[in-house]
């Protein structure tokens, strides 16, 4: 087993759409980013990149690349699934910290576990969100952004071929 820790933070802009975790919640401001801004999905990703021994999502999708700007962070999502499963891994559990004033998480918390779920391919009860406030201090506090902690563990798949190893 290997454990992978990710973390992210975006600025909360007027004119964008909210997304966490692959699911678009009611805002009046959304999360600045070259992608969609979905800093839990960015943590998670991180978290698992790190867990299987590969960079950040940073070198496999590059701020700098404009042919992805503005892509999914559900689509970043699947290619490091994808990647984890091409090395021979299998994600056993994820553990995430959603550190903001607003919005509330708890209200959005089952049905984002359900979406990354489905994009992980992983049991829905594999997936843990909790909602933090930083009682007004910081950047989070002052409601100017938001930041997410993730931690992943992931488990060599028995008697999948290692496409990275060249065996089982």
């Amino acid at each position: 087993m290997r454990i992978g820790i990710g973390y992210d933070a975006h600025a909360l802009v007027r004119g964008r759409k909210l997304f966490l975790g692959g699911v678009e919640i009611p805002s009046d401001r959304g999360l600045l980013g070259h992608s969609d801004g979905d800093c839990l999905i960015h943590a998670i990703c991180d978290a698992i990149l790190g867990a299987i021994s590969e960079q950040d999502i940073g070198h496999h999708f590059p701020d700098s690349d404009q042919a992805i700007k503005g892509i999914s962070s559900v689509e970043i999502l699947r290619f490091v699934s994808d990647l984890t499963n091409k090395k021979g891994y299998s994600i056993v559990n994820i553990d995430a910290v959603v550190v903001a004033e607003t919005p509330k998480i708890s209200p959005y918390r089952e049905k984002i576990k359900e979406k990354l779920s489905e994009i992980l391919g992983i049991e829905k009860d594999s997936i843990s969100i909790k909602g933090k406030t930083t009682e007004g201090l910081g950047f989070t506090g002052r409601k100017e952004g938001i930041a997410v902690y993730a931690v992943a563990l992931v488990e060599k798949t028995p008697g999948v071929w290692q496409e990275v190893t060249g065996g089982i």
